[in-house]
């Protein structure tokens, strides 16, 4: 037989449950923790002196990326990585085994992460004006078409967007 104590009444616990489930679902370190599991973690070689470099990383870590940078340039990585050099620009990363060459937005790196493509990875060749980290200040809201490209394995290339 459970015995219970009469002196608080069922609407009062509840609303004591009710109370200890909101503080705790309101606390700080569980929004964190939700926000880190979400987090990916991407490796990028650059150039240590490079501006559009430092805003293409702030770029990601905006969308929720968690960059590791190398600043000793990124041509031994590009090739090491198999990126071919026609599609180069000035800095090169690496997530969940994708290799990720230039300007690239976050929204792509996050589309290729989902469909997960048999592909070496993406590349923005060169640095088009208003792709992310080309977009400072300095360039009075001036945009250049271009496209981000899928480099397959083969070395064929498929165009994966379009900016215009």
């Amino acid at each position: 037989m459970i015995m219970r104590d009469q002196s608080v009444s069922p609407l009062r616990s509840r609303r004591k449950v009710l109370m200890a489930a909101l503080s705790l679902a309101c606390t700080p370190t569980i929004w964190a923790a939700s926000e880190t599991a979400e987090r990916t973690p991407i490796k990028v070689w650059k150039d240590p002196n490079c501006g559009c470099c430092k805003l293409w990383v702030s770029h990601l870590e905006h969308n929720g990326f968690v960059v590791t940078v190398v600043d000793e340039g990124n041509k031994a990585a590009r090739a090491t990585l198999g990126m071919p050099e026609r599609q180069a620009s000035c800095h090169t990363a690496v997530v969940s085994g994708y290799v990720i060459e230039g300007h690239v937005p976050a929204r792509d790196i996050r589309r290729l992460l989902k469909d997960r493509p048999h592909a070496l990875g993406l590349a923005v060749p060169g640095m088009p004006v208003g792709s992310p980290g080309m977009d400072g200040p300095d360039f009075d809201g001036h945009r250049d078409p271009y496209q981000v490209l899928l480099i397959r394995k083969d070395g064929s290339v498929l165009v994966f967007n379009s900016y215009s």
